[in-house]
């Protein structure tokens, strides 16, 4: 199943974000081909400020740890993030999910 975490920094965060981000890339890196997808988010001042995954869990347990074990959760650059199951339903290059 594909779950879709949806994350919002804290307040005045680029730096933090920018100095936590080598960490985040190298785990993102260790989940694998689990990740279908992920990606900053932009506030309207063009700096990043929230972050857009997809990715695939047996359920959503596990998508959620696989949320929690992110360092911009334990590093503490998220202010909030949700974890929600998610159906990608157009433009499905692979199917997966289904």
């Amino acid at each position: 199943m594909l779950y879709a975490i949806i994350a919002r920094d804290k307040p005045d965060g680029v730096d933090h974000r920018l100095a936590v981000r080598p960490t985040h890339i190298e785990h993102l890196k260790s989940v694998g081909d689990r990740i279908v997808f992920a990606g900053a988010l932009y506030g309207e001042d063009d700096q990043p400020n929230g972050s857009l995954m997809v990715v695939e869990a047996r359920d959503l347990a596990e998508a959620r740890a696989l949320a929690a074990a992110d360092p911009f959760v334990t590093e503490g650059v998220f202010a909030s993030y949700e974890v929600i199951r998610w159906n990608w339903a157009i433009n499905n290059p692979t199917g997966r999910g289904q």
